[in-house]
């Protein structure tokens, strides 16, 4: 008998139904009322006839929540509520929270608590990998807690528009014990007096631990941020981290024993001012990465402090892990930063690295040929730098044996400092710079257009971009080919440095690669400072240089570089897009109206009933796989979305006198999106779980998308969902659960395509909250709110079939099995198709068609392709979610680094299962893919990270099986995994 979970925790056990007075007045993805403030109310255009009986919208509202046994359904039940001027308010105290924070879709909102030391909100136990994430939002702004422990990151925000982090603190407890409500007073304010330089080195303020979050404060994909008065405690990747955003300042704040404190990734204007980084491996970073959405330009750093960060580097994998501990800055691929009024003192390896991808890729190597892999237009001036190089780190014997050898370069340069033997510097550069490409022409778009140029000519590039074949670099040089100085260069002058080494340049890789040439080795003997010295001696060209006076503009050009401008960040205005929330009466008003029989409840539309049945969309009010009322169609994918085995019944209601609109990814109009769909829509799909032995199908849930017009008169989509149970008189009912469910299910039913039969159970089926549902169902490249992912062309061109045979010839089991696309457009349901061509099987030829994932009768690469666009795609493409992973899986993209092949992770922690690149050729053991969609537990590395709670065995296998066969396909970036070699491409052949 399957039966709502219950267990000890109020979240996992006593959410699934909350307390009805708050969640009836929910209205999808745009509404919601209840609250402990005074309410206002807004008059808008009926539903209705004549006029409005009662005020239909509430706004302002403050949600409270305060510690205890229900703070997480108190949570949850606020979150998903928020709308245009409404706060969430969380009391002083210690929180234990089991689900992760979210807020989506909404604009102009708050989230406070009662200060960083007062409020604390413990993420340890959540059953999500962030702590708190705001997608898609326009004008929030986070205040006054902490939050300790998450999974993966504590704050992320994503696609934000005016987003403000004010006097917050992202903690995790470390390798210690625990911070616990009876010592958080205690632990929450770390001190750094002696950071351990060494695993296993002695640390009386804080023992760092890899398997802590990513990123503490993070803020992504977005647009003018402000992070302040912050902090950011043992973070595995970065402390505070802003990644491709336009306008951001982070100011006034501190990271503490983070492997990177600060960074600024792919950032079009940003401002680091009066932060104090100190106790990390590294303290600031300004860098553009490969393959992401947009590449960055112009960031300033002042009145900043950089001490003491020689924290030994724990990171699992990537770019960071590469960090040397001693560092103050460090910069890679990234133009026109400026770096003055900055104390740098106690860094052990240097106060400023200035690097270039030639020195991990080697030259010309760099597969992203949109980004410029050097840094140029640096400019630093005016900074104090106190004891720095002193006390380079070892090698990581482990990860060198292991042929991962990028810890080798803090040897390099010592043994390469022929002034100072075995040390750093203040400054140290890898002397690396292109050479101008005469054959190289400028970038195209898609469409062979050029790409747009800045005022210096630079390309302005996006991941929409095709890769081109060369770096184009023209605009560097004048016409004799010199390079143009020093807008192209660096200057640095001015600085106050003590008595130790100011400069060296130590010439890239040099000399390195006769270690990785020689064969037979022993590694433990060549890979330490007295095997390199045996084995690194040569001419002295070889040696660094330390003439400073190289960037010394003013006495080489006449000039220097001149100040970039401060970043400022424009006030924030409502867009009136997003509907403030409606009031109860006005929700009761038109779901508890009567309806005709036949007739759906169209008026109701416009909010979220309290129960499914109001909408009078079937039927049997008690079957949704019964008949649709008003022509509705039942319709089936080629390649669905696992969720745990569950069989799906899918019905399109279209408003009768209306026609949606054929749209498909061919000739690149609507590569991601579904068939336009005509206000008024409503798709039903209905979740059960099928027993052939017991000749039994359990509804689980109900959910609903439906597209609403907002009272600013753009469309939008809402997504309720709704559980079946039972109500006191035994009749089915299913009730809105917009705070999400959890459910025991099993299954036991035989596959049709491959003939195999399929068990088993879980205890945690988890029905979405509202707004998790939007994390895959909104897009910027989708309509607005929850829209389809699922009705492509592509995956509807099929005969219908119900997925089980449980209904027979009853209700939608008897449905026409015909082609579903045509039988659309025999009833007068869509339009604009183009000539269907023979029909074969069931399928249209002439239109577009994505094989069914688990067919073995079709193509292994296309199979693969179908179950990635059904399971990541909605996140994993240049508009969602997942954009900022730059790992992209677009029907039509081409396989190669974007695709996964040797790509490497943008960002480490647990999710990054401690491997080195997404897929690797031949093998899945040692692809981060693999590892993650064969978890089903862990929320730092499961993937999808929502809509499963058991490893869908089969679709593990498929894509084990492709990344077989891709050690034997000429994709492109194939070679790049480096054949074990680790970041530091330069050295392989």
């Amino acid at each position: 008998m399957n039966k709502i979970k219950t267990m000890p925790t109020p979240w996992r056990g006593g959410v699934m139904v909350l307390g009805m007075t708050a969640v009836l007045s929910i209205a999808g993805c745009f509404g919601g009322s209840g609250g402990s403030s005074d309410n206002s109310s807004a008059k808008a255009d009926s539903p209705k006839d004549d006029q409005e009986l009662v005020d239909r919208y509430s706004e302002g509202r403050t949600f409270t929540v305060n510690p205890g046994e229900f703070a997480t359904d108190d949570m949850v039940t606020a979150m998903i509520q928020l709308r245009p001027g409404d706060t969430l308010e969380f009391g002083c105290g210690y929180f234990e929270l089991y689900h992760g924070l979210l807020i989506q879709a909404t604009e102009d909102v708050e989230i406070r608590g009662c200060g960083k030391d007062e409020t604390v909100l413990n993420f340890r136990e959540s059953d999500n990998v962030t702590g708190l994430e705001a997608l898609n939002v326009r004008g929030i702004t986070v205040k006054d807690l902490t939050i300790l422990d998450s999974p993966g990151d504590a704050f992320k925000l994503k696609g934000v528009k005016w987003g403000t982090l004010l006097n917050v603190r992202a903690i995790w407890s470390g390798g210690g014990d625990p911070i616990t409500e009876a010592n958080y007073v205690d632990r929450l304010n770390v001190a750094c007096t002696n950071p351990p330089m060494d695993k296993g080195d002695p640390t009386p303020d804080y023992v760092p631990s890899s398997s802590a979050g990513r990123y503490g404060i993070y803020p992504v994909e977005s647009e003018n941020i402000l992070v302040d008065n912050s902090e950011s405690i043992g973070a595995s990747d970065a402390g505070i981290y802003v990644g491709q955003t336009n306008n951001a300042i982070i100011k006034n704040s501190r990271a503490a024993y983070n492997v990177m404190g600060f960074e600024i990734e792919n950032v079009q204007g940003g401002e680091y001012d009066n932060n104090l980084a100190e106790c990390n491996t590294g303290g600031f970073l300004i860098y553009d990465l490969e393959n992401i959405t947009q590449y960055g330009d112009t960031s300033v750093m002042l009145n900043n402090v950089s001490s003491n960060n020689n924290t030994y580097n724990f990171a699992h994998s990537g770019i960071v892990s590469a960090v040397p501990r001693g560092t103050g800055f460090i910069t890679l691929g990234y133009d026109n930063i400026e770096i003055y009024d900055n104390v740098f003192e106690d860094n052990s390896t240097a106060a400023i690295i200035y690097t270039s991808y030639e020195l991990l890729d080697g030259k010309g190597k760099t597969t992203d040929k949109k980004l410029d892999p050097y840094t140029e237009g640096l400019h630093i001036h005016s900074n104090v730098m106190k004891n720095s190089g002193y006390s380079l780190p070892a090698p990581n014997m482990e990860k060198v044996t292991g042929g991962e050898i990028e810890t080798l370069l803090p040897t390099l340069i010592g043994i390469k400092n022929i002034t100072n033997p075995g040390k750093g510097a203040h400054i140290v550069w890898d002397g690396l710079l292109d050479d101008y490409d005469a054959e190289c022409g400028y970038p195209q778009n898609a469409n062979g257009q050029p790409v747009p140029k800045d005022e210096n000519g630079k390309p302005v590039h996006t991941n929409q971009h095709p890769n081109p074949e060369c770096h184009y670099n023209a605009y560097k040089f004048n016409d004799a080919g010199e390079r143009k100085l020093p807008q192209w260069g660096s200057c640095i002058a001015n600085n106050d440095m003590d008595d130790g080494q100011a400069y060296i340049n130590f010439h890239g890789m040099r000399g390195l690669e006769l270690v990785t040439g020689l064969a037979d080795f022993d590694p433990k003997a060549i890979f330490s400072w007295e095997g390199l010295t045996n084995i690194l001696t040569g001419p002295l060209e070889f040696f660094a240089d330390t003439k400073l006076e190289d960037h010394d503009c003013e006495k080489l050009y006449g000039r220097t570089l001149e100040s970039l401008p401060r970043v400022t960040i424009p006030p924030f205005e409502r867009s009136g897009s997003i509907d403030p929330a409606p009031s109860q009466e006005f929700i009761n008003q038109l779901c508890e109206a009567p309806v005709k029989p036949g007739e759906i409840n169209r008026k109701a539309l416009v909010v979220d009933c309290p129960r499914l049945d109001q909408y009078n969309l079937f039927a049997d009010d008690q079957e949704p796989r019964s008949m649709p009322h008003e022509g509705g169609v039942p319709f089936v994918l080629n390649s669905k979305l696992f969720s745990d085995y569950a069989t799906k019944y899918r019905v399109a209601f279209i408003p009768p006198g209306t026609k949606a609109v054929y749209k498909d990814g061919q000739g690149g109009g609507n590569l991601n999106g579904t068939i336009h769909f005509p206000n008024g829509t409503v798709i039903a799909k209905t979740f059960a779980f099928t027993d052939e032995d017991k000749g039994t199908e359990e509804l689980i849930e109900t959910r609903l998308l439906i597209k609403r017009t907002s009272q600013s008169g753009k469309a939008v989509w809402s997504g309720p969902a709704y559980s079946w149970g039972k109500d006191a008189s035994g009749k089915k009912v299913a009730t809105l659960v917009p705070g999400g469910e959890t459910r025991s299910v099993s299954w036991s039913y035989t596959d049709k395509q491959s003939g195999k039969k399929l068990q088993g159970a879980s205890d945690s089926y988890a029905i979405p909250n509202q707004s998790q549902c939007i994390t895959c169902h909104s897009n910027d490249d989708l309509e607005a709110g929850a829209a389809p992912i699922g009705p492509k062309p592509r995956n509807m061109n099929r005969a219908y079939e119900p997925e089980s045979d449980f209904m027979g010839n009853q209700g939608q089991g008897g449905f026409d099995r015909v082609n579903q696309l045509k039988y659309w457009v025999d009833h007068g349901l869509l339009t604009n198709v183009p000539d269907f061509g023979q029909i074969v099987g069931g399928v249209a030829q002439n239109l577009e068609y994505l094989p069914r994932w688990d067919d073995p009768k079709e193509d292994l690469e296309l199979r693969l392709r179908a179950y990635l666009e059904a399971n990541c795609q909605h996140c994993h493409n240049d508009k969602g979610a997942a954009s900022n992973t730059g790992y992209y899986l677009d029907h039509y993209r081409k396989i190669d680094a974007g695709y996964g092949i040797c790509k490497k992770p943008t960002a480490t922690g647990g999710g990054s299962c401690g491997k080195q690149h997404v897929v690797v050729p031949g093998s899945p053991d040692d692809s981060i893919v693999s590892c993650r969609v064969g978890n089903a537990k862990d929320p730092q590395i499961k993937m999808p990270p929502i809509a499963k709670s058991v490893v869908h065995a089969e679709g593990v296998e498929l894509l084990n099986a492709w990344i077989e066969s891709a050690g034997d396909a000429d994709y492109e970036n194939s070679e790049a995994c480096g054949g074990g070699i680790g970041i530091f491409k330069s050295l392989a052949p």
